[in-house]
């Protein structure tokens, strides 16, 4: 017996009343809590599938999850419908209202391929306010629901991810929130440019080594900082993890000191993990760092590949320092930073011209 299944990202393929011909307004709420709107009972027997899938811990000092999960009556839907992360789950062969509600808003089509066992993943953001993601969860039977939020746990966790990034994109990069001419500086001065916030400064570089470092909060509560290294005339023997690590290692000895005998290394990782990074081939690494002395440590996020036309490794590397706050959000500022990384190869025309003149307006 086919195991059937149906994850919707609400599209107008379904019969749904959302805000169409309006200005929407931004989502709100918190970036990391998924609203799950589900019978009391149904969430019960869900509550384990979900948590595994959304309630993944990340390398952090102390514990700290993707995303945290609030379930919520339907009856409240209403009053909740900008937020900016929703799921709403129920199986079909349940009387309970969450089922009625989602086999009134699935159309005829919807629901035969339900029927037929045919998988259906049609994805749509904004439904009822911009930046917002509403899921639904269904499937003929309980232990169907259950078993593929499960199987295909990865896909949903992946879109909420998504999701987040693009958002926090959206508030760390609104208009005139960049320093265009230090982006203009580090592509004529290196060949790549990257989203320089504000708030943050390059505070070192070295041609030399193939280094950069860009920060923020110097001696402040709340530290945030990224680098960029670079080695020329490389393979894919560099893209593995004894020597992701023995490179940073190496790198943040040379230009992380703090003191004649303290340096910053990576001491803990969840390994490596191949990703889509911009549409190259790269590793994730993450993990936490630390002072040898003990002093200081934090979270890290890094991203290695090689850029097959110029033979260059690229490693991307974002770490925050914050004692007294949660982590999870802030490296993901660091992670969202490190995505708007360029080549000049992989730039237009206009905008490498366009950055360029920034450069030699300074």
């Amino acid at each position: 017996m086919k195991r059937l299944f149906v994850a919707v990202l609400l599209t107008a393929s379904i019969v749904f009343l959302s805000s169409c011909g309006m200005t929407q307004k931004k989502a709100r709420g918190s970036e990391t809590e998924i609203l799950v709107v589900a019978d009391s009972a149904e969430f019960a027997i869900l509550e384990t599938a979900l948590s595994q899938v959304f309630e993944k811990e990340i390398m952090t000092p102390q514990p700290e999850t993707l995303f945290t999960l609030k379930r919520i009556p339907l009856e409240q839907l209403n009053s909740k419908k900008l937020t900016k992360n929703i799921i709403i789950a129920a199986p079909l062969n349940s009387n309970s209202s969450t089922a009625d509600y989602i086999k009134n808003v699935l159309d005829d089509n919807a629901k035969t391929e339900i029927k037929k066992g045919n998988q259906i993943n049609i994805n749509q953001n904004d439904l009822w306010a911009k930046g917002q993601l509403v899921m639904i969860l269904t499937a003929p039977t309980m232990e169907d629901l259950e078993f593929q939020i499960l199987r295909q746990g990865d896909n949903f966790i992946y879109a909420f991810q998504r999701a987040s990034d693009a958002r926090v994109k959206d508030l760390m990069y609104e208009t005139d929130y960049t320093q265009e001419d230090q982006m203009g500086r580090l592509l004529k001065d290196f060949g790549w440019t990257m989203a320089v916030p504000i708030e943050f400064r390059i505070a070192k570089t070295s041609k030399e080594d193939g280094f950069v470092w860009i920060r923020r909060g110097l001696n402040t509560e709340i530290e945030r900082w990224v680098f960029v290294h670079w080695i020329k005339n490389a393979d894919s023997r560099y893209l593995n993890a004894d020597s992701i690590i023995a490179i940073r290692n190496r790198v943040t000895k040379e230009h992380y000191t703090t003191t004649d005998s303290a340096w910053v290394t990576l001491t803990e990782f969840t390994g490596t993990s191949e990703v889509n990074f911009n549409g190259r081939f790269a590793l994730l690494t993450q993990g936490l760092w630390v002072t040898t002395d003990k002093y200081s440590g934090g979270p890290l996020i890094n991203y290695t590949f090689l850029d097959e036309k110029t033979k260059t490794l690229y490693m991307l590397d974002g770490s925050v320092f914050a004692p007294r706050y949660k982590k999870r959000s802030l490296i993901q500022q660091m992670d969202v930073l490190l995505q708007t990384f360029k080549t000049q190869g992989e730039m237009k025309d206009e905008d490498v011209k366009h950055y360029l003149e920034k450069a030699d307006q300074k």
